[in-house]
């Protein structure tokens, strides 16, 4: 089971500060679609190598919306794309899946 994204790191980075906690926010929201589809480009195109810098950026995302089993998984999905395999694809994109339909929330 995919674990659920959150805030709660969001939260202590900013602080009491709310227009730093919008900004983050904001960043996400507007970054991870983009970066999502880049993804689904390369990976559709069988583009490894480009696809393991787009999962490179796409793992510190899940970081800060405090997904770490799913920030591990990135950093080996992203080894085996440069390895030129893709065992982990569809266990990746579930985790996407889901912080596109979390991102819809905030």
């Amino acid at each position: 089971m995919i674990e659920q994204p959150n805030l709660n790191y969001v939260d202590k980075l900013a602080g009491d500060d709310i227009e730093f906690r919008v900004q983050l926010i904001d960043i996400i929201k507007n970054e991870f679609p983009l970066e999502k589809e880049e993804y689904i480009e390369h990976i559709s195109n069988v583009r490894f190598k480009e696809t393991a810098e787009i999962v490179h950026k796409l793992k510190h995302k899940f970081n800060i919306l405090g997904m770490q089993n799913s920030y591990k998984l990135a950093v080996a999905y992203e080894m085996e794309l440069l390895d030129g395999k893709h065992d982990s694809k569809s266990e990746f994109n579930e985790v996407l899946d889901t912080i596109e339909e979390y991102i819809k929330t905030i």
